[in-house]
């Protein structure tokens, strides 16, 4: 029996790289998938591709309604929400502070910081409700950034909403404690998905060029690839690990060490 047999899923951002793989770990080991993104066709072929149950919602994490709107598509679908991966966000210009664009500062306030918030004022009720009455709650699992964890030079009001996240992580931690629900966040370095194309598209170098700025400060010198991040999403995840809480895990190749 798989870890995560019968287990409803909710995963953001789910056709990108972070969230793609975590559904495809997922749905390997049993879980049933409740999958969110903007673009409602790749997100549709995306599920046909996952042999597991699965349910669809296209829209835009910084809408409140969306995120109602999924917690319900679960229990509506599949009678619970067991697991929930707060991952959607988007990137910011690598540019000083004062360089950034005030619409792009709101833009990214609003879906990587705002786009949590709303993800846990809706599932947090939902989860509390079936602690209630079965005396299991869930997980869920906010993905933030080593930016949420120190200061990021040109990356400023990214790192902002990130430390947002950690600081909503913690709380909602503490607050849902008791009510059998574990709140952790998971804080990669850059990997290689596609918000690292974004940086090389936004700051025009080359793939080469771009790695080594990225990882410049990272002690192992490269960028993380994916299935680094998804086994701590896993582990965060998984019910086995259920006096963990609160926490802030960083897979980011040592840059939290110095």
């Amino acid at each position: 029996m798989s870890r995560f047999d019968g287990m409803t899923v909710l995963i953001t951002g789910a056709t990108g790289g972070f969230g793609r793989r975590a559904a495809e770990r997922f749905a390997a080991e049993g879980a049933r998938l409740i999958l969110s993104d903007m673009d409602e066709g790749v997100l549709s072929a995306f599920a046909e591709t996952l042999d597991v149950e699965t349910a669809i919602l296209a829209g835009n994490v910084a809408d409140e309604e969306l995120s109602e709107k999924l917690a319900a598509l679960a229990v509506e679908r599949f009678g619970r929400l067991d697991i929930a991966v707060n991952n959607a966000g988007i990137a910011q210009s690598f540019v000083r502070l004062p360089q950034v664009p005030s619409d792009e500062a709101r833009r990214i306030i609003e879906v990587d910081l705002l786009g949590v918030f709303y993800a846990l004022k809706a599932q947090l009720p939902v989860m509390e409700r079936q602690f209630r009455k079965t005396g299991k709650g869930g997980a869920i699992v906010n993905i933030a950034s080593v930016a949420g964890l120190g200061g990021a030079p040109k990356l400023s009001v990214y790192s902002a909403a990130k430390h947002g996240v950690v600081g909503l992580t913690r709380s909602a931690a503490a607050e849902y404690a008791s009510k059998g629900i574990r709140v952790n966040a998971v804080c990669p370095a850059y990997a290689r998905t596609k918000m690292v194309d974004d940086f090389v598209k936004i700051t025009r170098a080359t793939e080469a060029e771009a790695i080594t700025e990225l990882t410049r400060g990272v002690p192992m010198k490269r960028v993380a690839e994916v299935d680094e991040v998804i086994e701590v999403i896993m582990f965060a995840a998984d019910p086995k690990n259920s006096f963990m809480t609160g926490h802030t895990l960083a897979v980011d190749g040592g840059i939290s060490a110095i």
